[in-house]
């Protein structure tokens, strides 16, 4: 199979989909991979290491995205990619469809074969091929919530840890799965005091066997959740319902009762975000002001730290770009259910139903689409 690998176009992205190993073990089963010119150079990887991997340098997206039979991104499509995607070609990407009906509709108009990497599971019920960039995103969010609160960029001038006689940042985290996790941990070790919030006991217990009394766990009522959002500095959303809309848990309402200059971290802006008020940002221009709340919404996180990024998730990915490449992605699809999972779209079709149920579209079963 021809897999191809363009250079990221969405602002101050600057991941790659295929590392240089991963080239090397696609061409080691006997395919060709085709890497555009200069796309693994914002993660640290230069032509010469495709060229030494096995893979052939292109110069351009547009002759990529007509030779290749697979396109192999990081982040969705965006608006000049769509147009090059034809009928039959297999896309294998990040895509977050559910809070994006214009891109929805281009990629079924497209015709082809679209598979979310957020969407496909593993046999824990976990989401293997998002893990690696929830886990970069959750240490990374106390980061930059941090640099948010600084009063030079709009935030309450509060610091993390506090000094001797002043008391540290309170940090709220909405979720415990693993974004949360981990910028609780973070958060936690940056000296502030963290509370995390979830809705499920046993996550709650798993977290306290395992951190103690490093952060709080809290039950995630409405009425709760409103008070500590008052009392905290700063509050990341860290929810995820896989493939499908993210919940609305803080209304702009609330931020009249937050304190002013504190800082909001989205995490879950990919999938529309957990704040009435969270509104996608870039890496360029990341903050914005709402009613004296400062928001920080970046939709790709993990691309400030490209390399790391770009190694942990082609780590996860190489597997499955593998088994759709020597076997195609019905065969595929087919052997492995979980990967099943991840297909969104299939010849003008619908195939993922939290998508469907947040869009208002029809869907189609993946299952029936094996066997049309």
């Amino acid at each position: 199979m021809k897999i191809g690998c363009p250079t990221e176009i969405k602002p101050q992205e600057f991941r790659v989909g295929i590392t240089p190993n991963a080239a090397h073990e696609a061409v080691r089963h006997g395919h060709e991979v085709l890497i555009q010119t200069g796309a693994g150079r914002g993660a640290g990887f230069e032509d010469a290491d495709y060229i030494a991997a096995g893979a052939r340098m292109v110069d351009t997206a547009e002759e990529i995205f007509a030779e290749a039979e697979m396109i192999v991104k990081v982040k969705e499509p965006q608006a000049g990619e769509r147009k090059m995607l034809r009928e039959g070609q297999l896309l294998f990407t990040y895509l977050h469809l559910a809070p994006d009906p214009v891109q929805t509709r281009e990629l079924l108009a497209s015709g082809a074969t679209c598979i979310a990497y957020e969407t496909v599971t593993d046999d824990r019920g976990g989401l293997p091929l998002l893990a690696p960039m929830s886990e970069v995103a959750g240490k990374l969010a106390p980061q930059v919530g941090a640099w948010t609160l600084q009063k030079a960029n709009g935030g309450r001038g509060v610091l993390m840890g506090g000094v001797p006689g002043v008391s540290p940042a309170r940090v709220v985290v909405i979720g415990g799965g693993v974004v949360g996790t981990h910028a609780a941990r973070v958060a936690a070790g940056m000296g502030a005091s963290v509370s995390v919030l979830d809705r499920s006991l046993g996550r709650m217990r798993y977290l306290d066997d395992v951190f103690g009394n490093v952060f709080n766990t809290v039950y995630a009522s409405a009425a709760t959740t409103a008070e500590l959002v008052a009392q905290a500095d700063m509050v990341i959303g860290a929810v995820l319902i896989p493939g499908a809309a993210a919940p609305k848990l803080v209304s702009r309402e609330q931020l009249s009762t937050m304190k002013p200059g504190a800082a909001i971290v989205d995490v879950a802006i990919d999938q529309g975000g957990c704040f009435e008020t969270s509104r996608a940002t870039t890496h360029q221009d990341p903050i914005y002001d709402v009613d004296g709340i400062m928001h920080y919404c970046v939709a790709n996180m993990p691309g400030a730290v490209a390399r790391t990024s770009t190694i942990a998730l082609g780590n996860a990915t190489m597997p499955f770009m593998l088994a759709l490449a020597d076997k195609g992605w019905r065969q595929a699809c087919a052997d492995d259910p979980h990967l099943l999972n991840g297909l969104n779209v299939h010849a003008g079709k619908l195939t993922y139903y939290a998508v469907g149920r947040a869009l208002g579209m029809d869907v189609m079963s993946p299952q029936l689409v094996l066997k049309a």
